[in-house]
Parts: structure tokens; sequence; C-alpha cells
């Protein structure tokens, strides 16, 4: 592993890293139960196992201060930590795999002082497994899809509650703008909630989410008194309307009818939800109502869009 190779690929991060220095690291005494607990595809155990950065070494160097700029982050809104997408070659497919294995015991000590249920705690963190099935799902190889999105889940930022998924985070920029303009209480710098709809977790039913949401009103006070989250936001190609006209009395549309619509954001990332894998839209298979509906869209020239929503907890 070259660090110069780092340093050309992403020279600001590596400099970032550079003036913290090392954190002590180490993994726990039996990693493959800790693997097991954070439902990581047995596939991917063995391969985990055996490229675990040796003491010493630069890959070790690297873990080090990943580590370091993580904890050093811990639940904080403003200061999120730089991952990057994807590091030079050398690194194994595994390197972020073992950083957030290693910042593990911060992430517990973190929820334990704000009393977070070991129930939700658990939860949210087996996030990792999940985001590795994703990973071999679309590209048919072991690793970590998109690492700065478990940063989220590391850092105490964001808390799995059910069917969905609450972070911690503030209003900003058109959605701040929007939601004060529609006279909620909270706007531009405000602490809100962001909402996510993670797979892997069944249907999208209506009952599922008044659970969550539930949960939520009472979560947040409760762990996180400091602030006052008044309006939760989603930012998703879920709340496309246009999908009203497809697929009506659907989950999909319930959902997205919870939310004040707002501005219109770029749906780049819905055939990798929906599909696995970007494809031409002639091409894409149509086994379902979704499916046919985003597929046929496609072919007849329109285009999706993601949207921004709110609405008051």
């Amino acid at each position: 592993m070259d660090i110069d190779a780092v340093r050309n690929a992403h020279p600001d991060w590596l400099d970032h890293l550079e003036s913290l220095g090392g954190l002590d690291l180490s993994f726990p005494r039996d990693l493959t139960a800790e693997l097991l607990r954070l439902a990581v595809p047995h596939e991917d155990i063995a391969a985990v196992l055996a490229d675990v950065p040796g003491r010493g070494s630069r890959r070790w160097w690297l873990a080090e201060r990943c580590v370091h700029s993580l904890v050093s982050t811990m639940g904080s809104l403003d200061r999120p930590p730089a991952f990057p997408s994807r590091l030079p070659d050398g690194f194994g497919p595994y390197f972020f795999v073992h950083v957030f294995l290693a910042a593990l015991p911060y992430t517990r000590e973190y929820h334990r002082e704000h009393g977070v249920p070991d129930e939700v705690s658990w939860a949210t963190l087996t996030d990792l497994g999940r985001n590795m099935a994703v990973h071999r799902r679309r590209h048919g190889t072991g690793g970590l899809h998109a690492p700065w999105w478990f940063t989220l889940h590391a850092r105490g930022v964001l808390y799995d509650l059910g069917r969905l998924q609450f972070e911690r985070t503030r209003l900003n920029g058109a959605t701040g703008e929007g939601v004060a303009a529609a006279g909620a209480p909270a706007g531009p710098g405000d602490p809100a909630l962001g909402v996510h709809v993670p797979e892997f977790k069944g249907p999208l039913t209506a009952a599922a989410c008044d659970a969550s949401f539930e949960r939520a009103r009472e979560f947040f006070p409760r762990h996180f008194p400091e602030e006052r989250h008044q309006v939760a936001t989603c930012h998703s190609w879920l709340l496309d309307d246009q999908l009203a006209a497809y697929l009506p009395g659907s989950n999909i549309v319930a959902f997205q009818r919870r939310f004040h619509l707002l501005q219109r954001l770029n749906a780049g990332a819905m055939l990798a939800f929906v599909f696995g894998a970007d494809a031409e839209a002639a091409e894409l298979p149509r086994r379902t109502a979704l499916e046919r509906a985003i597929g046929d869209h496609l072919a007849a020239g329109g285009t999706w869009y993601a949207r921004a929503g709110w609405l008051r907890l």
C-alpha cells in the first residue's frame, strides 16, 4: 500500500489525517462473533478476518488516523469526517470495514452515555453488514457500499427505529428555507430529523412507518433533550409525485403523502436502488409494478426526480 498514491488521490484528506496523529487501535477480541452480530454476510467473514491490517503496517497507520478522525467528530452535527468513497488499489475491499470495527467501542460508549438501549444500538450498527450485502448485490464482489454513509451510524448521528432510520441533522439550504416559508416552527440552521428508508427492511407499510415515527418522537427528546426536533425531512426518489399516476394506492404513494413536497433534486441513484445497477431503460426488467413504472416512464422519454419533503413531528 503506497501512501503516495493516497496523497495523489486525496491530498486534503491525507493532510487532515496526518494532522490528527494516531489513536490506540484495537479490534474486538472475538472478531468473528462481532461480525455475525453486525450482520456481515457469511461469504465475507473469512476475507474480513484474513485482511485485518497488521500492526505497524502502512494500512494500520492509516486506519489509526481514520478512527481518530471519526471519533473526533462523535455526535457532532457540524463537523462530519471526510471519508472518500474509494481508495487506491492496495487497501483491499474491507479497509473501511476494519476502520468501523476499530471504532465500535467508541460508538458503543457514546450510545451508553446517551442512554441508547442496546436494542437500538445494535439494530443501528447492523447496517454495516447490510451495506456490505448491498455492495455484493450491486457489484458481485466483497466490500462496503458508500463508506461515508456508515460514518453517520458510527458517530451516533443516525439511529434505526424500526422500518425507518432517523438522522440528527440541521435544516440547511433550500429545504430549510422552504420549511420556514411554509410557516413551520423551524428554519435554516435549526435541528431536524432526516428520514431514511433502508433496504432489507420489508414492505414500507403505513403501520410500520407510523410505529417508526412514534418511536422517533419518544426516542430523541429522551436521549438528546438538548436538541428540539420539530420537523423531519426526507430527500428521496420515493417522494417523486409522478409515481402516484403509476402506483395509486401503493405504500410508496402513502409514504410520500406524509410530506409537504419541496424542490426537485437529481434522482441519479434511483435505478441502482431499485434494480441494483444502472441500465438502459429498454433493458430494465418489468417484474414488479414499480419496475414497470420506472422502465415505462423512462422508455417514453420521461425523467424521474428525487424530491425534498418535510413534516411536523
